[in-house]
């Protein structure tokens, strides 16, 4: 048997058992994609991520990300949650006056740069890909039944997937009372959902229950094994670009806080940043505070 070191934090927090969970192998050599999606699978996180040597040596590590049903091309807290243990480790090497490492994923290069209190990193930021918008998805009706909700319900914005690397289909919804009574019906989940562009619902308001947050989020994945997310960097890059593109914030950079996670007793604060030029937006920036939670190992047959 060959034991298998991990980490385990939580990631777009500050509060031990808030956030979200995440178990981060910081050595995934000669593992199988087999054996990395029965681990993430065992542990049944929203993610588990798997460390190798980059391919290429201008960059620092490579990562494999798999839900408990698949892997994922990129994701937003794996990410951030990872270059946290490799900082706190000591895998990467960063400081004040190099605070970006690049990490080799799926879709391509990704940076991430930390910021510092009393030499310390705090909080890690991915940049993610710039966003590729549409379509929109025209059966508003469908969307409100799938979730327990009247159609009156949804704000006047569309509902549109967008992707900064990974596509969502993004749902404005007016009130906070009505995202907390979400109820996510599967059946009509599968029959409107399973075979179209993006099946990952990402649910926001512009209400709140914080006062420093910007919108209140719940993200729901049945095809990734994932219920519901209490934190979800991924798409909070896409919910940035939804906010700037439609005019519903406006500032340039414009600086938004996704909270989530709260109705699954996980409260989540994710840090957006959205820059443009010429009126597109060129920078998408998703960052949090993680803590650690532990480490252990499992032991896999040879």
């Amino acid at each position: 048997m060959r034991k298998l070191h991990y980490h385990l934090v939580d990631v777009f927090t500050d509060q031990r058992f808030g956030g979200n969970p995440l178990a981060v192998f910081t050595n995934g050599r000669g593992l199988t994609t087999e054996t990395m999606q029965a681990i993430a699978k065992e542990f049944n996180l929203s993610e588990t991520t798997f460390v190798l040597p980059p391919e290429d040596p201008a960059n620092d590590w490579r990562v494999r990300i798999f839900t408990p049903a698949s892997e994922l091309p990129m994701a937003g807290h794996p990410t951030v949650g990872t270059s946290f243990v490799l900082a706190t480790e000591k895998l990467v090497d960063v400081s004040e006056q190099q605070p970006t490492i690049r990490l080799e994923e799926l879709v391509g290069v990704i940076p991430v740069t930390f910021t510092f209190d009393g030499g310390q990193p705090v909080m890690a930021t991915m940049q993610q890909l710039p966003p590729r918008f549409g379509p929109v998805f025209e059966d508003r009706r469908a969307v409100a039944d799938m979730l327990c909700l009247d159609v009156s319900a949804l704000d006047d914005g569309p509902v549109e997937v967008i992707s900064c690397g990974t596509p969502f289909l993004l749902v404005p919804v007016k009130t906070l009372a009505a995202v907390q009574n979400i109820r996510l019906r599967i059946d009509i989940w599968e029959r409107a959902l399973a075979n179209y562009e993006s099946s990952k619902l990402f649910v926001f308001t512009r209400e709140t229950i914080y006062p420093g947050s910007t919108v209140h989020s719940r993200m729901f994945a049945p095809s990734l094994g994932i219920r519901e997310d209490p934190a979800t960097g991924a798409a909070s890059g896409p919910l940035g670009c939804y906010l700037v593109k439609y005019g519903w914030v406006k500032a340039n950079p414009a600086v938004i806080v996704s909270e989530q996670g709260i109705e699954i007793g996980r409260p989540s604060f994710i840090h957006i940043r959205i820059e443009q030029t010429g009126g597109q937006i060129n920078g998408v920036f998703v960052g949090g505070q993680c803590v650690y939670i532990g480490k252990g190992y499992i032991e896999v047959p040879l």
